[in-house]
């Protein structure tokens, strides 16, 4: 049986163990139950039945249950440090945590696969799931995707990077990853340079949704077109790509709507 009211509970219990007051912390915080209502409507839209309706809920609640620790450590989220869905795996499976939000163990594998492939680059090179284990990692992955745009759109572009806005604004992208989001395809980190790479990388998250309800929730939110105004640019070849990366972007979401 899945009682999420009793798993927000114990989350909430778990949250206090950390400053809430501090940004990144709040920011995560926030963060889990924004991606619990994309999963949520997610499921609703793509009527899937309520057991994996209920299922996915708490597999966005737990999802982020690593970063917390790596902030405490590094007050990053930078994951070359500090991989934070191995950690919350350990934490939930290795160290038993998920008995504190969960009594019933049958959905374990499935909760573990999720949060441990949540954060991958791509499914594809992932073996031996079940088509259970595939549909939730593509929940999570979807949700985890939709609200890093609403993330881009409200949070200080100081606390996303850790630098002034004024210095991200004055940067360029690097040809390389202009020519990924031409290709239509997801970056990979260790190919962004500039902090700039990195804005425009959030964005090609686009090119890995699964779902026509993921679609659905950009367009209704702006959100494509909001992250790309966000910043005011300072260099006029950023402010030229940028707009042919928001054409670019816009065209995948209508054809997949």
């Amino acid at each position: 049986m899945i009682d999420n009211d009793y798993a927000r509970a114990q989350f909430e219990e778990y949250l206090n163990s950390y400053d809430r007051s501090d940004d990144k912390i709040n920011l995560k915080a926030v963060h889990t139950y924004e991606v619990l209502h994309a999963a949520d409507e997610i499921c609703r839209e793509e009527q899937f039945a309520e057991e994996d309706h209920q299922l996915a809920i708490l597999i966005a609640l737990l999802h982020d249950i690593g970063r917390f620790e790596q902030l405490r450590q590094f007050n990053s989220f930078n994951d070359q440090m500090f991989n934070h869905a191995e950690f919350g795996v350990k934490v939930l499976f290795e160290d038993r945590m998920i008995e504190r939000f969960i009594k019933d163990r049958q959905y374990d594998g499935i909760i573990e696969k999720a949060i441990r492939y949540h954060s991958v680059f791509s499914l594809d090179d992932i073996e031996g799931l079940s088509g259970r284990e595939r549909l939730h990692c593509q929940i999570i992955r979807d949700a985890d995707k939709l609200d890093n745009f609403r993330v881009k759109d409200t949070e200080k572009v100081e606390t996303l990077f850790d630098t002034p806005e004024e210095e991200v604004a004055s940067e360029s992208i690097t040809p390389a990853i202009l020519e990924t989001v031409r290709a239509r395809h997801c970056i990979l980190s260790g190919d962004r340079v500039t902090h700039m790479d990195c804005w425009v990388s959030y964005l090609a998250f686009i090119f890995d949704l699964n779902f026509r309800s993921s679609f659905r929730w950009i367009l209704k939110r702006d959100y494509l077109n909001r992250n790309v105004d966000r910043i005011v640019y300072r260099n006029p070849q950023t402010r030229r790509d940028m707009e042919e990366i928001r054409e670019i972007c816009m065209d995948y979401i209508r054809e997949r709507v």
